[in-house]
């Protein structure tokens, strides 16, 4: 009986985050109370709060769990990446999607872009642990690509507006996903996979270099 008790509370933390994870993006941050995430994960407002001093902490422990604490991996796939820059940035969004897209942590975003001006605490959390991050790591593709000639020179003021337009497409699909996908009967179906193969192709086209031609 006592390992079954410690077995249900190392696996409590879990439990918690899972419970907020889908309550934040039901309902929003503001709407959602730590009584019910406690109620949804089947412990009391007291157990809680002996892993999460409050609500602040709480979101941002999901933070860090769903989103924040892929990029260690993703950085170090990108230093070991041996393929073309055109490949990794198709396999970045492909990634992206099957880890972060696909799942409900993408409402996460969404919440971000719809309460970050009630909760700017927040806010500046969400932006040091996963937009600039994300940010840096587009970059690094983006300056890999330039510099093996495989995409066009980028100049240093442009660059912070071609790392936007990649992440575009996602904040796009994201926010669809979370808004009028979510309908029972959406304005327009859109194939996650394929939309974001056809974003690639178009990055593509603008940013590699042109190939050489004999005479």
């Amino acid at each position: 009986m006592p390992a079954k008790r410690a077995r249900r509370k190392e696996a409590r933390p879990g439990e918690l985050l899972a419970a907020a994870l889908a309550l934040f993006v039901e309902k929003g941050y503001a709407a959602t109370r730590v009584e019910e995430v406690a109620q949804r994960a089947g412990v009391s407002k007291g157990t809680l709060f002996l892993y999460f001093a409050n609500k602040d902490e709480l979101f941002k422990a999901v933070v860090r769990e769903n989103l924040a604490g892929h990029f260690p991996e993703w950085n170090a796939e990108f230093e070991v990446w041996s393929g073309s820059t055109s490949e990794l940035l198709q396999y970045a969004l492909q990634e992206w999607w099957e880890r972060v897209g696909s799942t409900p942590v993408a409402g996460i975003t969404k919440l971000m872009m719809s309460e970050a001006a009630n909760f700017p605490e927040l806010a500046a959390f969400y932006e040091s642990e996963v937009m600039a991050p994300g940010r840096s790591l587009v970059q690094r593709i983006l300056q890999r690509g330039v510099d093996r000639g495989e995409f066009r020179p980028i100049a240093p003021a442009d660059m912070q507006h071609a790392v936007y337009a990649v992440l575009a497409p996602m904040l796009f699909l994201m926010s669809w996903k979370h808004s009028f996908g979510a309908c029972a009967a959406p304005i327009e179906v859109i194939d996650p996979v394929r939309y974001l193969e056809q974003q690639a192709r178009i990055l593509l086209h603008g940013l590699c270099a042109p190939r050489a031609t004999t005479a």
